[in-house]
């Protein structure tokens, strides 16, 4: 996984720990088996991971999403599923298959996660009613996300554009000719303003979007708010260095 986001949901008294990056979502499936049995929740997972239809599951899942899923290790786990001798742990099951939709985390938020996917279906077999509760905690939990993401971007938005106009007016009222072409102005624009993108990001527009071909915008849409923050004060300042006359040479 990318880096990861640690948060905690409260389902009906019960925390259940969760460990997201921006493309997926781990539940601890732990702490769901908590739910039925709160002292030996390793016992319940490979209870559960005994029964046929569970390994048919997770195996179509891998299936579907895991290009180095070991599948012919699974054809066996599968065929011995239900037996009175089968048992298996979620350690064993990652081992065997490489699966990449149960995990198993040390630490302080150490546990056995499952995909999101996985987990929903575990739930439904622990509770059918812990499953639909755990549903509406963690839907809530991506709106609320959702928002603050919304939030700062639309911060993030605001503040690429203070002090743009009063920089972009100082360089049309002060450096660039009237007898100029169209060409020759958008020049002179992107000339003041790359030396401040090369004095707070190390590259121009140009060099940005040739490094980063598969993004969309530019640049400044994928800066933190420090940054931001500091253009906007550079641009001030420039448009003010620059009102006084002096040369680019001698603002950089």
């Amino acid at each position: 996984m990318a880096k990861e986001k640690k948060s905690t949901l409260n389902v009906q008294g019960l925390a259940v720990s969760i460990i997201s990056d921006n493309a997926d979502d781990y539940i601890s499936i732990t702490d769901i088996a908590r739910h039925r049995d709160a002292e030996r929740s390793d016992y319940i997972l490979q209870n559960w991971m005994r029964n046929r239809s569970a390994i048919e599951f997770i195996g179509l899942w891998e299936q579907l999403h895991n290009p180095n899923f070991n599948s012919i290790e699974f054809d066996g786990i599968k065929n011995m599923a239900g037996s009175n001798s089968f048992s298996l742990t979620p350690k064993r099951w990652i081992e065997a298959t490489r699966a990449i939709g149960i995990m198993s985390k040390t630490g302080r938020y150490g546990g056995t996660y499952a995909h999101k996917d996985i987990a929903f279906e575990f739930a439904s077999w622990v509770s059918v009613e812990f499953k639909m509760y755990l549903i509406v905690e963690f839907q809530r939990l991506k709106e609320d996300e959702n928002k603050r993401l919304s939030t700062k971007w639309n911060l993030n938005r605001t503040l690429s554009k203070v002090n743009y106009h009063i920089h972009t007016d100082a360089i049309k009222e002060n450096i660039i000719p009237s007898n100029i072409t169209k060409k020759q102005e958008q020049f002179i624009y992107a000339s003041e303003a790359d030396m401040l993108n090369v004095a707070i990001f190390g590259k121009t527009a140009q060099q940005w979007r040739k490094a980063n071909p598969d993004k969309a915008g530019n640049f400044r849409d994928y800066s933190t708010l420090e940054q931001l923050l500091v253009l906007a004060n550079l641009e001030s300042m420039n448009a003010e260095f620059i009102r006084m006359g002096l040369q680019q040479g001698g603002r950089d």
